[in-house]
């Protein structure tokens, strides 16, 4: 497996373990919370934590064995799909309030879409051997 490949997928795997001690602990700070500044449920939190674990899993496993790689990518431009569909969402516009921006939001999507995007060139752009 190509070394930068490797790389961002075990970067993925720190920024997911990151990501899941923040929701974890109720830690909402932008970056590792998308929606740091809606209202919500602690008990939510936790079970977001626990679930993004399995994103700890995916990419590491991913890290370990390029036929694992597409799975991983797949499963993250889902999600990244799913925060555009919550930020153009009614839902979160009833929990915002009227001077409220949703760019925060857009810039951590981005981002994420962002490391799809690269982990994504780093697969298909890879040497073949």
């Amino acid at each position: 497996m190509p070394q930068l490949l490797r790389l961002g997928l075990l970067s993925s795997v720190a920024y997911f373990i990151c990501m899941s001690l923040a929701h974890f602990f109720g830690i909402k700070v932008p970056v590792l919370f998308v929606y740091f500044d809606t209202p919500y449920y602690a008990y939510q939190d936790k079970v977001i934590s626990f679930a993004v674990i399995s994103y700890v899993g995916l990419f590491y496993a991913a890290s370990r064995d390029i036929k694992v790689v597409p799975s991983a990518l797949a499963v993250l431009g889902v999600t990244v799909l799913g925060l555009v569909s919550v930020n153009m969402s009614e839902a979160l516009a009833s929990v915002l309030t009227e001077d409220q921006p949703t760019w925060p939001y857009w810039l951590q999507t981005a981002m994420l879409a962002g490391i799809w995007l690269v982990l994504t060139g780093f697969f298909l752009f890879r040497p073949k051997a």
